[in-house]
């Protein structure tokens, strides 16, 4: 409310040129009520009981089975190239026509999603359906390690 401290029967009528805030904090106040009662109904909060994981890290197999996706497309099996026709034939040849064994597939950054998804498809069309990305473990000292496989340690190692 602003009040002016001036003789009433000054004939000059002057400008008040206080800001009238009241308006204002009437205002902010209820977009504060508003956002405070919308604000829990826009999460979503699902309750889910989680189960806990106790799984053992999966040993490393003796001949893991590393299948690339080079930038240029074109797919290697360990260190030999291999046609996408003859990969089937070449993956029977490797597993041993043990179609339950792991495939590590590693890609290069510069392929794209689509590629890599039509790669797993063929291992799917093949028979191979338990495929394990390979990606590079950011271990904060300056090198990568390579995610997938899991390392095992020497027992000197484990009581550091």
């Amino acid at each position: 409310m602003a009040v002016m401290l001036k003789d009433a029967h000054d004939g000059d009528l002057t400008e008040v040129s206080d800001i009238n805030v009241t308006p204002f904090i009437d205002v902010i106040l209820v977009l504060l009520i508003i956002f405070m009662v919308a604000a829990p109904l826009s999460t979503v909060d699902v309750a889910v009981d989680l189960p806990v994981s106790n799984a053992q890290p999966q040993p490393r197999p003796d001949k893991p089975v590393f299948l690339t996706v080079k930038p240029d497309l074109t797919l290697a099996l360990g260190n030999d190239d291999v046609p996408r026709v003859a990969l089937q034939a070449t993956l029977d040849q490797q597993t041993s026509h043990d179609r339950e064994q792991r495939i590590f597939l590693r890609a290069d950054g510069a392929v794209s999603y689509s590629e890599l998804m039509k790669v797993m498809n063929l291992l799917r069309d093949a028979g191979y359906l338990k495929i394990a990305l390979v990606g590079l473990e950011d271990t904060g000292q300056g090198s990568a390690v390579p995610a997938a496989l899991p390392v095992e340690k020497p027992a000197a190692d484990k009581a550091q």
